[in-house]
């Protein structure tokens, strides 16, 4: 029987809990989370969005032709996150240019060996990836200013309709993988929940720095 996207969410549903519930995004709700927390995650992300976009470029050169149109979107989409994190950066004035916290590195060297793997694990990864953004943001409920603009950036419902196109992707790519396949696509889900909630912790701690 061929793996999909929601057995991985059932099977390590206390892993993606973890992953997509934080006091980090608690506190953002809240409305107080420190100016630190925010600027360390603000920066330490843009550093991981960059290599993400590397990543999800290797994805399109594996890719079967039916599933570039979808890609190729996310593609374009990234263009203008970047260009958008910049400008956060820009009116915090924050330096991007910047060492990556030994937990960004962490993630990105991850990614980097995702490209190694099969498709099918590809696509699992970005759509994990992806959909830890979608929910994570979602997930404290109504997030007042400053910090709406990132919830909705990645909470709101054209997002949710992209994330929603890749788990059907990487389903159809697990369809007839082989047992090895499907076991390294969920070995890439479980590290990707794992990662994805010391990200936040990584954030968190900048208070106690």
């Amino acid at each position: 029987m061929a793996l999909t996207c929601q057995q991985l969410l059932d099977r390590h549903s206390q892993l993606w809990h973890n992953a997509t519930h934080h006091p980090f995004l608690d506190q953002c709700a809240a409305g107080t989370i420190k100016p630190e927390q925010f600027n360390t995650w603000l920066v330490q992300d843009y550093l991981f969005v960059v290599e993400f976009t590397r990543m999800q470029a290797q994805v399109v050169r594996v890719a079967p032709a039916e599933h570039l149109d979808i890609l190729l979107a996310g593609m374009v989409a990234i263009k203008d996150e970047l260009n958008w994190f910049q400008a956060k950066a820009t009116e915090r004035s924050l330096d991007l240019k910047t060492q990556r916290q030994s937990t960004c590195l962490e993630y990105c060297d991850f990614m980097h060996s995702i490209a190694s793997t099969p498709y099918p694990v590809q696509a699992i990864a970005l759509w994990s990836i992806e959909l830890a953004y979608n929910q994570g943001w979602q997930q404290p409920g109504t997030i007042p200013a400053p910090y709406d603009e990132f919830a909705n950036r990645w909470g709101n419902p054209d997002f949710t309709a992209y994330v929603d196109l890749l788990a059907q992707q990487a389903d159809a790519a697990l369809a007839n993988a082989s047992s090895t396949v499907q076991q390294q696509a969920e070995d890439a889900f479980a590290q990707i929940a794992r990662l994805e909630q010391a990200f936040w912790q990584m954030a968190f701690n900048a208070a106690e720095s």
